[in-house]
């Protein structure tokens, strides 16, 4: 089930909103209960098959972390931890990584290694990473004592199952069991609605507008020039923020209808003058999930300069590892570790570029590293680089043949190519590098949230306009992952 379908907003989310509030009444621990049933059903709704194994998981995960926390020998408890890192990392590996590893051997050897080809379960990537972090919490006894409900209900919570954020047992944990949550708030349901509202704004109209040209464009990778080649690279740039940023919008907004904050995922990293900068800001939960439990053990900046760049480029190795498995991501973790070394070198130096100078560096570096997240292939990147670069012809569009009174016969029409007229396309790509450049973001609307009718009004109209473009419902990009 997802966010953007008629089922889930119209009949899904009011029935368990409603079912839980009136349980809090009677009785929290069953409230809780029925949430976490909700939340079953919510990720099983497409492919019951999985629930098997997101039951394993938290199972296996809960009864090691409640053995960490107690007062065994230390090498009792490293061990332990051993095993339950190894767990996890091997369902993930196994479901994830299998078909990658056998493919490279197969070609690397001459293998005939046989293929899983096995579908890849939904959220594993986050919820793993989740739950190893609860794992090393709990092996420096750093959490409560919590019961297999409420350890459960903080990992499979459905507004951020599937796509996160990555939420730290210390965030939420205490919420679940605080009972000034079981009480029904108008303040939160209004805040809560205003920000899901903007965030299903963000990817059926936006994300989903941008979607049509940029798969039109990747599809034809081959035959795109020039101007067609931005404009279908930025259409991905953009795609991907409004839809990512659009879920997290979604995730924060549905945990305050059940008065539980959601930590927030972006802000604003389009606005960044720095890789560093723009770290801070994108996947805000990934980022800090890699640096808590990989940077920092590994040394962080402790250990000299070598050592911290090495450090650097592991972590975003990791970080492009984990969102896919193959090359185009390795390569796409690789840029951005090696951006960041040499952004820390270059702060280092203590010399510094204009703003504008930086901003502009940051986001094409970003832009163009977004082609290899986005391409199937590294052909398919090294096409549209070629393209971007102008080696497959600088072709102007139709519209500008006109206005400038020029030859006809030789142009591209981009009607043709990207399925829409280049002066709607150019418009669009204007719309969204204005509303990324120079509004308040939605965590930023959010804290200076005070309820007004025009306020009201606002949000009615978004949900509206949102719903009515629900036919066509479309997968968030970061269930792939």
């Amino acid at each position: 089930m997802i966010f953007n379908s008629f089922e889930f907003i119209f009949l899904f989310l009011p029935i368990v909103l409603i079912v839980y509030f009136l349980l809090n009444k009677w009785n929290f621990t069953i409230a809780k209960s029925w949430l976490l049933v909700s939340s079953f059903f919510f990720y099983g709704y497409w492919s019951p098959a999985y629930l098997p194994l997101i039951f394993l998981s938290l199972a296996v995960n809960f009864l090691t972390g409640h053995y960490l926390s107690k007062n065994h020998p230390d090498s009792r408890r490293k061990t332990m931890l051993t095993l339950g890192i190894l767990f996890n990392a091997v369902l993930l590996g196994y479901f994830k990584y299998y078909d990658f590893f056998a493919e490279n051997v197969n070609v690397l050897f001459d293998a005939n290694i046989e293929l899983k080809n096995a579908l890849l379960p939904l959220a594993i990537s986050f919820y793993t990473f989740q739950q190893i972090a609860y794992l090393v919490d709990s092996y420096r006894k750093e959490t409560s004592e919590y019961n297999f409900l409420n350890y459960s209900l903080f990992v499979t919570f459905f507004p951020q199952l599937i796509a996160g954020p990555i939420v730290h047992h210390s965030q939420v944990m205490d919420q679940f069991q605080s009972p000034d949550n079981q009480r029904f708030q108008s303040k939160n349901v209004a805040l809560g609605l205003f920000v899901f509202s903007i965030g299903l704004f963000k990817k059926v109209v936006i994300a989903d507008t941008f979607a049509v040209w940029a798969n039109k464009g990747y599809s034809m990778s081959e035959s795109l020039t020039f101007v067609d080649s931005w404009l279908t690279t930025l259409a991905y740039t953009f795609q991907l923020y409004f839809d990512f940023s659009g879920y997290s919008d979604m995730a924060i907004g549905l945990g305050l209808l059940f008065n539980i904050h959601l930590p927030r995922n972006f802000f604003s990293p389009y606005k960044a003058t720095s890789i560093q900068d723009f770290w801070r800001r994108w996947h805000i939960t990934l980022s800090n999930f890699l640096t808590t439990y990989i940077y920092i053990p590994l040394g962080g900046n402790r250990k000299g300069r070598t050592r911290t760049y090495l450090n650097i480029f592991i972590v975003f190795l990791v970080s492009g590892f984990w969102h896919g498995a193959g090359w185009t991501f390795i390569i796409w973790g690789v840029m951005h570790g090696m951006a960041s070394m040499v952004n820390r070198a270059w702060a280092s130096s203590g010399r510094a570029l204009s703003k504008p100078i930086a901003w502009l560096l940051t986001f094409l570096f970003v832009h163009l590293s977004w082609v290899f997240f986005r391409s199937p292939d590294l052909l398919t990147a090294v096409s549209v680089l070629r393209s971007m670069a102008g080696f497959n012809g600088v072709l102007l569009p139709k519209e500008f043949i006109q206005f400038l009174d020029l030859p006809i016969g030789s142009v591209l029409l981009f009607r043709f190519e990207l399925g829409a007229p280049f002066i709607e396309i150019a418009i669009w790509t204007i719309i969204a590098l204005v509303l990324v450049l120079f509004t308040k973001n939605s965590i930023q609307l959010r804290d200076d949230f005070t309820p007004k009718p025009w306020i009201a009004v606002t949000t009615a109209c978004l949900f509206i306009y949102s719903a009515t473009r629900l036919q066509q419902v479309s997968e968030f990009l970061y269930f792939n992952f």
